[in-house]
């Protein structure tokens, strides 16, 4: 009861505070707890550093300013000897101002010429000539790319459900449905197919992959009830600098939707313990399954939350933290460091290399004296049986201890999906996966979400050739192409 308790109420985070001393740990004489359960290894030291006092931050200088002077009146400038005062500096304060949206309507006018002379019967192009209408992502539609881009970062990157965006408009003495807006997002992810395309196939560019899932609801699949859970997967990988977001609806969880999408990979995987990815764990496979030391974690986290506020603080399960608190101080250590992978590898072999084979031993140790069935028994299995993949991050500088950076990159999806609760459709499904790829691949790469999308939306129409696709992925923009093209 406690450890669902935690679960509906608690908050997320697995920090938790850690002792002084963790030596303090073996005071208590509980049996538990006996004289060779002590992860004891070398500290790693961190340097110190100086704490700075909290300051607010300036606002951005790309932002318009409007000066306000705010002056004595003239007959203060007056000094009391007669003389007029000089002004000799001032003082500045900058104070932020929001305007809410500008709505504006776009008149495309397209003149229309006719030859009054012969009334057109020579001519072979018809009696009235027009240009023709500039190719856009929805054809006769109303919405332009800033609307699209406007509508996909609401819902996709504000977590907005549509319904409350249409009540948004309102305000503006705009009626747009939310089954129109749908529609758009629909339709501007089936214009995005063939950058989807050039995504996949630069997530499978570099050496690791980390992959996620989580389920998804989603209505009118064929076959299927409406309360059936879909997933929506997600892919992380390609250039470390500027990596790929891939995200990817599905309606089963099966090994059949990892195997399409990494078809032709060779690389590390990162993954959890699902069963799934285990296709990927044999002998002559082109890539290399990592473990997730943040799942091994968590697990030795329950044990301790079920046990209550009240309990001791002197368990099996705080040692097990403690050798997963040292791991991970290592690879803080590396991060301030900024090392480079191979160094990386060195230090992992010098100090990361004796905690695991000590942890390890210290969990073979325990497991025949723990209940199989509860949860430090499970913790302990789960531990033991993926032992092999855990430790392989050992061998290349570049992978990380766990699989959170997949994670972290589903999150956003998870934080919307609070919100619109589910997917009217599968079409809906695979165009909320497009545009969270645009969307969280653009934020990987330092570029802010509507200001790609309105780029990405203003161009595609007029790409032809597989260089002008290339030429709209994240990966090829910065920051400062975006800006200048809004301005």
């Amino acid at each position: 009861m406690r450890l669902l308790q935690n679960e509906l109420f608690r908050r997320s985070s697995e920090k938790r505070p850690v002792e002084e001393d963790p030596r303090q740990l073996h005071l208590f004489n509980e049996a538990e707890v006996s004289a060779e359960e002590k992860p004891v290894t070398e500290e790693i030291e961190v340097p110190a550093h100086t704490r700075q006092k909290p300051r607010r931050k300036p606002l951005p200088e790309h932002l318009p300013r409007v000066e306000v002077i705010h002056d004595i009146v003239e007959e203060e400038k007056i000094c009391a000897c007669g003389a007029t005062l000089s002004r000799i500096g001032e003082e500045v304060s900058e104070k932020l101002d929001i305007i809410p949206a500008r709505v504006q309507v776009i008149r495309t006018i397209r003149p229309k010429y006719a030859c009054k002379g012969c009334e057109g019967v020579e001519s072979e192009g018809g009696a009235v000539r027009i240009a023709e209408p500039p190719p856009e992502m929805i054809p006769k539609g109303i919405a332009t790319a800033g609307t699209l881009a406007y509508v996909a970062t609401a819902k996709y990157a504000d977590g907005t459900p549509l319904y409350r965006l249409s009540k948004i408009l309102e305000r503006y003495g705009i009626e747009i449905p939310r089954s129109t807006m749908a529609s758009w997002m629909v339709m501007a992810g089936d214009r995005c197919r063939l950058i989807m395309e050039m995504l996949q196939r630069e997530l499978k560019s570099g050496a690791l992959i980390n992959c996620d899932e989580t389920p998804v609801q989603v209505l009118f699949e064929p076959g299927r009830a409406n309360t059936t859970d879909s997933y929506m997967w997600v892919f992380r990988g390609g250039d470390p600098q500027k990596p790929v977001v891939l995200f990817h609806y599905a309606p089963t969880r099966s090994g059949d939707v990892p195997r399409e999408i990494l078809e032709g990979y060779q690389g590390y995987l990162q993954t959890d313990a699902f069963s799934a990815y285990d296709q990927f764990d044999r002998p002559g496979s082109r890539i290399v399954l990592i473990g997730c030391m943040a799942h091994v974690r968590r697990n030795f986290v329950k044990v301790i939350d079920a046990r209550g506020k009240g309990a001791k603080k002197t368990g099996s399960a705080e040692v097990a933290l403690e050798y997963i608190r040292k791991l991970y101080a290592i690879e803080k250590v590396a991060r301030e460091r900024k090392l480079t992978p191979d160094e990386i590898r060195a230090l992992r072999k010098k100090e990361a290399e004796p905690i695991l084979k000590e942890f390890k031993a210290w969990m073979k140790g325990r497991l025949p004296q723990t209940p199989p069935k509860g949860l430090l028994g499970k913790a302990l299995s789960y531990a033991l049986n993926h032992w092999h993949k855990l430790i392989r991050y050992l061998e290349d500088g570049r992978i990380p201890i766990d699989n959170n950076m997949a994670e972290n990159a589903i999150r956003p999806f998870v934080v919307g999906r609070k919100n619109w609760l589910f997917n009217g459709h599968p079409n809906g499904a695979k165009a909320a996966a497009t545009l969270y790829s645009l969307i969280e691949t653009a934020r990987a790469c330092g570029l802010e979400p509507y200001q790609y999308l309105r780029y990405l939306f203003e161009r595609l129409p007029f790409a032809r050739s597989e260089e002008d696709h290339l030429a709209l992925l994240p990966q090829m923009l910065t920051p400062e192409q975006l800006t200048r093209s809004l301005q």
